[in-house]
């Protein structure tokens, strides 16, 4: 069981780039534990936080996959 008391752990997104563009976070841990999915901007540490339900979570993953980012 997760304590969902403490900070989040936050992970970068697989489709944020390594040059510090599009960097998204979210909280594996804490979504696992609550049904909830806090996402974030990794420039912005502090600040605001998403907070989706999984099934919007999806929704949005399936965006990334199929945006036109060109």
């Amino acid at each position: 069981m997760t304590d969902t008391s403490s900070p989040p752990l936050w992970v970068k997104s697989s489709y944020s780039d390594s040059n510090g563009g599009q960097c998204v976070e979210w909280a594996p841990s804490h979504a696992s534990a609550t049904g909830v999915v806090p996402v974030r901007d990794s420039k912005h540490p502090d600040g605001p936080v998403l907070m989706l339900s999984l099934e919007a979570f999806a929704g949005l993953v399936t965006f990334a996959r199929t945006a036109d980012v060109g």
